[in-house]
């Protein structure tokens, strides 16, 4: 691996809201907030994404900046 990353960042309210680059996703009724949190974190962990930072926002809200290694194909599109 040469070193090089995709980054993904996620806005997350843990009261039922994560949007990820124009996705949405919603907490179901009855769902617990970490539970909720926890089942997208496990989703893009099985992707190959890691959580690498937290940025904490106001109240109930925080920015995920999550990584990935790139692999050969898209870190030769990146420079091109």
């Amino acid at each position: 691996m040469d070193g090089t990353w995709e980054y993904k960042v996620s806005y997350v309210d843990f009261r039922g809201r994560i949007s990820t680059e124009g996705a949405e996703f919603i907490r179901q009724g009855g769902e617990h907030r970490t539970g909720f949190v926890r089942k997208y974190l496990d989703v893009l962990g099985n992707e190959g994404w890691e959580l690498v930072g937290i940025h904490p926002l106001v109240g109930s809200t925080s920015y995920f900046i999550l990584r990935r290694p790139k692999t050969q194909a898209k870190a030769g599109e990146a420079a091109a």
